[in-house]
């Protein structure tokens, strides 16, 4: 599902959703998108990243080599996540890998920027990275790493084996507010400095972090609880925030988008979906 901007900042969508692409595999599908500001889509789809035109009638390959995966410059392995900056520049999580691959502008040769791909525990090191989320000046990124369930923080200029910063997230704690069970995806709010919306697929729920800290709060679903009702959450994923701190929450294991509005922890359900496939829900 797509959610687009109103002119006041808030997310809003039609209630008739419209599909636009449909992944080749019909196990696990295809994972993050990103959207840039002519309405031209990118998607992360097993072994490669698409872009999509805005008439939605060409799309091309533009990161890895399709049908393909690997280790080397030019291919991926289950890409999570994707994100493109002004100049043109693709920023992919590379799960399988465990990397995070930055394709200069129209060039098919990946950069890692942050990892080794060699899975670890060291800061140099991730372990099937997931979602990521840049500052708005793309100075620095946040980056999911779901396999050692944390969060490092590295600078976008960053190379292959550098050091990040653990900024969420402790190894061996039974604190549920400072340790986490499998993060997925990960949102920076729009309009507070460093504070992470992080959901949390293996506790059912959204746990929002200021970075520098280590601890958090739960602000949506109820850690180990799964559910479906407007309180519940089942194994979400993907994470956006709004100006006004209106959370939107893939809910993966219920099929459908809840929408948390700011400070309220009882859900909306504004989209369901069928699987396998991204809709877009034009704004109105």
């Amino acid at each position: 599902m797509i959610l687009y901007k109103g002119i006041d900042g808030n997310l809003r969508w039609n209630t008739t959703g419209e599909t636009v692409f449909k992944s080749r595999n019909i196990t696990s599908g295809s994972r993050g998108i990103y959207i840039d500001f002519d309405d031209t889509m990118y998607i992360a789809d097993m072994d490669v990243v698409w872009k999509l035109l805005p008439n939605r009638t060409m799309v091309t390959v533009v990161a890895g080599t399709l049908n393909s995966t690997g280790p080397n410059s030019t291919q991926l392995s289950y890409p999570q996540d994707v994100y493109v900056d002004r100049y043109g520049n693709i920023y992919v999580t590379d799960y399988y890998n465990n990397r995070v691959q930055k394709f200069i502008n129209n060039s098919a040769v990946g950069i890692t920027i942050a990892g080794n791909g060699t899975s670890g525990t060291g800061l140099h090191q991730l372990y099937n990275p997931t979602f990521f989320a840049f500052d708005s000046t793309n100075t620095y990124f946040y980056v999911v790493d779901y396999g050692n369930n944390r969060v490092l923080k590295f600078p976008s200029n960053s190379t292959s084996g550098g050091n990040g910063t653990l900024v969420a997230g402790v190894n061996n704690s039974s604190n549920q507010n400072t340790s986490f069970d499998q993060p997925s995806g990960i949102a920076l709010s729009p309009s507070l400095i460093d504070n992470l919306f992080i959901t949390l697929y293996g506790e059912h729920s959204v746990i929002r972090w200021t970075s520098n800290t280590f601890s958090g709060i739960f602000v949506a679903g109820i850690s180990d609880v799964p559910g479906s009702n407007s309180t519940l959450l089942r194994n979400p994923r993907g994470i956006r925030i709004d100006h006004n701190l209106n959370i939107f929450v893939a809910d993966a294991g219920n099929h459908r988008i809840q929408m948390f509005c700011a400070g309220s922890q009882t859900g909306i359900t504004v989209a369901d979906s069928n699987n396998r496939r991204i809709q877009r829900f034009l704004k109105i």
